[in-house]
């Protein structure tokens, strides 16, 4: 947190807020009750603005904006919901699903997955564009833990947690667009890898079943959400 940073005030959905100029929209929003949306962004990790479901409304900007990134500012006026939003989302949502290949019923994740949940939440009821159906591997090379490229949304978490938590650099993004994967180490097989610590933190901040540790179930996994917390006090140095 920087002390000095100046206070602005500025309206969010038709509320009069104030804010330190440092904090994000999202921030204020969570800080002030108000949801929005997200996949990518996890408090305690570097923001990144890529899965673009946290876009919210300028006025007097045409565009959108990922309120992840997008800084306070005083006298600005932001909508964090509306049908256009409410539209833009469940889009994104539905991208998701033809990307890759989300079938629920048999995931490891079934029940507990964020973009499950957020399915649910924001009422997206089906798939309006074409599944691609990617013939993509799994990963199960590892002692501990199995990558279902099936399942990943690219979100990254995964990868900033084991750079600035963990300071392993084990897992990286490989290529762009549609080929894009995640990788561990220069793109070896998990289990082969040198540099991973088998800590587990990219599992547990996986929003969905892309990765998952070996002989565990749905419930256990469920309980580690507790580890969430801890990123945040690293994150700040408190601990």
């Amino acid at each position: 947190m920087n002390e000095s940073a100046r206070i602005v005030t500025f309206k969010m959905d038709g509320r009069e807020i104030g804010a330190r100029e440092d904090e994000t929209i999202l921030q204020v929003a969570t800080d002030n009750g108000i949801f929005i949306p997200t996949l990518c962004y996890l408090e305690g990790l570097s923001a990144m603005g890529g899965c673009r479901l946290c876009m919210v409304e300028v006025k007097e900007t045409s565009k959108l904006v990922p309120s992840c990134v997008t800084y306070a500012r005083e006298g600005m006026e932001v909508i964090t919901n509306s049908e256009r939003l409410a539209k833009y989302r469940i889009m994104l949502l539905e991208l998701f699903f033809a990307e890759r290949n989300h079938i629920c019923a048999i995931c490891v994740a079934n029940g507990r997955c964020e973009l499950q949940n957020l399915t649910v939440n924001l009422g997206m009821t089906h798939v309006h564009f074409p599944y691609f159906y990617p013939r993509v591997p799994v990963d199960a090379s590892h002692e501990r833990f199995v990558l279902d490229h099936n399942r990943c949304i690219l979100c990254t978490r995964c990868v900033r947690v084991c750079a600035e938590i963990e300071g392993a650099h084990t897992l990286d993004v490989m290529t762009r667009g549609m080929d894009s994967r995640i990788i561990t180490d220069l793109n070896q097989a998990w289990g082969s890898s040198v540099t991973c610590t088998r800590c587990g933190k990219c599992v547990n901040v996986c929003p969905t079943g892309a990765l998952s540790e070996k002989g565990k179930a749905v419930a256990d996994i469920a309980v580690k959400k507790q580890f969430l917390p801890y990123l945040t006090r690293m994150r700040r140095g408190k601990q």
